[in-house]
């Protein structure tokens, strides 16, 4: 008898387009492993990302505001799923595998710092490899989950997971999809939590890029999901005018948000504590948890510390700052 795993294979042949990737044909893991009866090796990785410890942690690190204090600014988890939903939505509608793109969705930012891009930058600054979170992202699911052994994905969802910010395009469809449906999402979401903390109203976008993508953010993301659905086949693109729109509207955002004084006026601190922490556990590598002194031992202090507090959440960064930094009450 067949397996459900086998026929859901069988059913991806069926359904998917000739463009999609298939499951059965997958490139395979780093390290060979049996076949599951009931999931394909896309559901496989999908699972292991949501139960890892990376991916628990995203719920406290910053995506654009640093420790806000409302309930409803963004956190890099809730980025995540709606990167995860909005590649859904297109992988489903070009009949591309959406197991594929939800895996590598959910994730494409497990190696992401704490307190946002500003870590991102103080470990590059301090790391003399240099620092790159889709790099750390892959290195996350490869080496530092599971006590050391990593998740063992598959090649596909790994190369979807390195190359879903810059440089050279993933090698799927699916994992195109997901370069361009983080760049939706955030884009989209920003504005959202721009306008919450009042640094920014809809009516500020200039007029031309309301009319063409629309007038508030659902408008936007159904505007620009829809360009990729329809003007995509052997590749993931957008329609000519939306996309010099959404070109136009991420350089507003830089002007206005990314780069705007009052929301980025923590950032110098968080970068200083992140660098002081770096060189702390540089020179104290045995401080540091198990899994990191055994990353000390076989790949130096300099990689050990930079992937310990690139894996931190803001509120633990701030606590293990506090706690070796800033004296405390005398006991007697």
């Amino acid at each position: 008898m067949k397996t459900i795993r086998e026929s859901t294979c069988e059913n991806e042949h069926k359904i998917l387009s000739p463009y999609a990737s298939f499951a059965d044909e997958s490139r395979g893991r780093l390290r060979e492993e049996k076949e599951c009866d009931i999931r394909t090796c896309f559901q496989r990785d999908r699972d292991r990302i949501i139960h890892c410890n990376s991916f628990r942690r995203l719920k406290h690190k910053t995506q654009v505001f640093l420790s806000p204090e409302g309930d409803y600014y963004r956190t890099r988890l809730t980025h995540t799923l709606e990167v995860s939903q909005i590649g859904r939505t297109i992988a489903v509608a070009l009949r591309l595998n959406e197991n594929l793109t939800e895996a590598v969705a959910l994730g494409h930012d497990l190696g992401h710092t704490p307190f946002g891009h500003a870590g991102e930058r103080a470990l590059n600054s301090v790391y003399p490899e240099g620092f790159r979170h889709y790099e750390q992202s892959l290195r996350v699911v490869d080496t530092i989950e599971k006590g050391g052994v990593g998740l063992n994905l598959t090649h596909e969802v790994r190369n979807g997971i390195e190359r879903h910010t810059s440089g050279e395009d993933a090698f799927t469809l699916e994992g195109r999809i997901v370069r361009l449906a983080d760049r939706i999402a955030y884009i989209n979401h920003d504005i959202d939590d721009a306008i919450h903390a009042k640094i920014m109203t809809e009516n500020d976008i200039p007029k031309d890029i309301r009319e063409t993508l629309g007038k508030n953010k659902s408008e936007r993301i159904n505007t620009l999901v829809t360009s990729c659905i329809f003007n995509s086949t052997d590749d993931i693109k957008l329609g000519e005018d939306i996309k010099q729109a959404f070109d136009e509207i991420h350089s507003f955002m830089f002007r206005q948000v990314y780069t705007n004084p009052e929301c980025k006026s923590e950032e110098s601190k968080a970068m200083d504590m992140i660098c002081w922490l770096y060189e702390y556990f540089i020179g104290h590598p045995l401080e540091m948890p198990d899994e990191y002194t055994l990353l000390y031992m076989k790949e130096g202090p300099e990689r050990a510390a930079c992937d310990y507090i690139a894996g931190m959440t803001d509120r633990y960064a701030v606590h293990m700052f506090n706690q070796l930094r800033v004296p405390g009450s005398w006991m007697v």
